[in-house]
């Protein structure tokens, strides 16, 4: 094998690179673990939201819902039907929170991304070396 102008050999650059592409990996591998600690921070943050939001609101919203139904039947509208449109409008108000939660909590918000961005462009350069 003739060695190239820095003195070596093809198969000791192709060592060279070989290692080179090993640190990389462990590399992406360090990075993900941090990116996914993020992700389960986030996660645990999320989760914190939506207990905190069904903690304080269920008492406050007792609270309204009586104040808001004791209002509609001063009205003149039938206690049942207050009490329903009441419940209705609480649910509407539980159901927002648990979506903004959950959509906290998706598969797309929780993705590593900047390590799968970082792997696809070592899996292209690891496709260039084994060139």
């Amino acid at each position: 094998m003739n060695p190239n102008p820095d003195g070596r050999t093809l198969s000791q650059l192709f060592g060279d690179s070989l290692s080179q592409l090993a640190k990389l990996i462990q590399n992406e591998i360090d990075l993900a673990r941090a990116e996914l600690r993020e992700k389960v921070v986030l996660a645990r943050g999320a989760i914190g939201l939506i207990a905190s939001g069904a903690v304080l609101l269920v008492p406050a919203l007792v609270l309204i819902l009586f104040g808001i139904a004791t209002w509609l039947i001063t009205l003149g509208l039938a206690a049942p039907l207050a009490y329903l449109c009441c419940g209705l409008g609480a649910a509407i108000i539980a159901f927002a929170l648990v979506w903004v939660g959950a959509r906290r909590l998706s598969g797309d918000a929780l993705k590593p991304t900047a390590t799968l961005d970082e792997i696809r462009r070592d899996k292209m350069v690891a496709k260039e070396l084994a060139r």
